[in-house]
């Protein structure tokens, strides 16, 4: 690290410890237009991590299984797709089922897509964990469509729980994911609530959970940001990528 890098992350540290937290509600990263109470000094720690990382490479032994490609039905350009290459990683787009907070199916099918360096940072990040802590990941939600945002502001038209679609949202740019973590048998690690669980367990700050969710959350969040990723102060598994932030989007993918 450079002396100039040093510096600067005493003076981020310094700025942290002078914030006063703030309330956030759960499912709208966008509400009174902040998505975290630190999101300055978390974007600039993000920033300066970024810059310090090499280019995202992948590990052969970890990743031959990427070779299995996704399907060439959408504009690689665009996008990419997170699909399920081994048992490190797990797609539970809760929004394709019924299993979700609104007990209503919202998405047609479950595919996970997100712009290509987000998606890049995102298999980084996964490879990391695999390699240091033999973890991998489950992904509960990605990009989300705002014709699917509509959908699921008609269900429930509050922007307590649910981003409202004419301001869109990370996750309608594609620039967000819904994550987890889970062990190398493809057990989920215990986070201290369920996935969309909107109630004080599920922020960041709770103190109502047990040790093991709190160190879990720990160091979720500590490698995200390294990879770019921030999170939100009411949401535990919500990260958004905060670099080339890209255009609200309304594409809808295919289904068999």
């Amino acid at each position: 690290m450079s002396k100039y890098s040093f510096y600067l992350l005493i003076v981020i540290s310094f700025l942290a410890c002078k914030q006063t937290p703030s309330g956030d509600s759960g499912g709208n990263e966008n509400q009174n237009g902040n998505e975290n109470e630190n999101e300055n000094v978390q974007a600039a720690v993000a920033e300066q991590r970024l810059e310090e990382t090499k280019e995202v490479t992948f590990d052969k032994s970890i990743s031959d299984n990427l070779s299995k490609k996704p399907k060439d039905d959408f504009n690689r350009e665009e996008w990419g797709e997170i699909i399920e290459t081994d048992s490190m990683t797990i797609l539970d787009i809760r929004y394709a089922t019924e299993n979700n907070f609104t007990e209503k199916q919202i998405y047609d099918c479950a595919r996970c897509f997100l712009r290509p360096e987000v998606k890049k940072q995102l298999l980084g990040f996964r490879e990391h964990m695999i390699k240091k802590y033999e973890l991998g990941i489950i992904l509960y939600d990605c990009y989300r469509p705002r014709p699917y945002q509509q959908k699921l502001w008609k269900i429930v038209p509050d922007e307590r729980f649910v981003g409202n679609p004419a301001k869109g949202s990370m996750h309608n740019r594609g620039m967000a994911v819904d994550i987890g973590l889970i062990d190398k048998n493809g057990n989920i690690l215990d986070m201290g609530s369920e996935f969309d669980h909107f109630g004080q367990e599920s922020f960041h700050s709770a103190t109502n959970i047990s040790e093991e969710a709190l160190k879990n959350r720990k160091l979720l969040k500590k490698e995200m940001a390294y990879y770019g990723f921030l999170p939100i102060t009411s949401e535990w598994w919500h990260y958004s990528y905060r670099k080339n932030i890209q255009e609200l989007s309304d594409w809808v993918w295919d289904c068999d």
